[in-house]
């Protein structure tokens, strides 16, 4: 990589981590599950659901991808842009492995360590900031590597693969849950993941294919959870209109003033067939 191009992408990472920064996160949400009715000194992992699992779907997603896999007590399990934590702790919880989270946004690994702290899976789980291109970890020293929402913000799809390639272990899986673009319409910003196109890179899924195969990763599954999605977004809306608002805690907290906005455009493009949530699920070579 060229001292320019790292310098770009150093740039790039920045401002993507500048978007999901949020001030006192922790505290936010301490008295969100207040509010709620939990124990903010004591809150159970499920009563940090609505808001520590930053992807379409929350955990219903998350266990749709897992209960196509093979996680146990010993499984190394790696969570790519692991946000503050939940997916890293609904894994550790359900399966009862070690899972290691990487992020870029330093207030996220801050909040992950905190909150898994907090339920009682601080010593099932590690957070560390760095890249998912530079992942801060050594060879093949994974089982399963996870990613949930991240690729949209990275636009080497192809760097990305080779270094998932190389932490992960022979006969090792991948697998990911991304938003991909379906059609060539122009999209509105901002979205959960950008404000602006500047680091919004939602690209097809035959470029995460031709990724994998350039990382020698052959491709085990492949589903578009678009119905998914709109269903799950129906049912979250009727949800509010019901109860006359957005509940104390939720995703909204972790996208600050223009939260509406974000999932306004998301679900209209989402309706529109331009973009969908997708499955994929990769294995190494042996």
């Amino acid at each position: 990589m060229t001292r320019e191009r790292d310098t770009a992408m150093e740039s790039l990472e920045t401002r993507v981590a500048d978007h999901y920064a949020v001030d006192r996160i922790v505290d936010t949400i301490r008295k969100a599950l207040e509010r709620a009715g939990a124990d903010p000194d004591a809150p159970r992992p499920e009563d940090l659901k609505p808001v520590d699992e930053f992807h379409t779907g929350g955990q219903e997603a998350t266990d749709a991808l897992l209960n196509q896999l093979d996680i146990t007590k010993d499984t190394r399990v790696l969570d790519i842009g692991c946000g503050i934590g939940g997916t890293a702790r609904h894994v550790a919880a359900r399966a009862g492995c070690h899972v290691t989270g990487v992020d870029l946004t330093p207030d996220y690994i801050t909040a992950a360590k905190t909150l898994s702290k907090l339920v009682g899976l601080d010593t099932l789980t590690t957070f560390k900031t760095g890249s998912a291109l530079d992942l801060p970890v050594t060879d093949k020293a994974f089982d399963v590597v996870l990613m949930f929402h991240v690729g949209m913000n990275i636009d080497d799809k192809k760097s990305l693969f080779a270094e998932v390639a190389r932490v992960l272990a022979p006969g090792g899986t991948f697998a990911l849950f991304d938003v991909m673009r379906l059609s060539d319409a122009p999209l509105n910003f901002p979205f959960p993941w950008a404000e602006t196109s500047g680091y919004s890179f939602v690209d097809p899924p035959e470029m995460y294919r031709e990724a994998a195969e350039n990382a020698g990763l052959g491709q085990l599954e492949e589903r578009n959870r678009l119905d998914f999605a709109l269903d799950f977004f129906n049912r979250a809306f009727a949800r509010m209109e019901k109860a006359g608002g957005a509940p104390p805690l939720g995703i909204h907290l972790l996208m600050g003033t223009t939260a509406k906005e974000k999932l306004q455009n998301y679900v209209t493009h989402i309706s529109a067939g331009d973009i969908a949530p997708v499955e994929m699920i990769f294995r190494a070579p042996n």
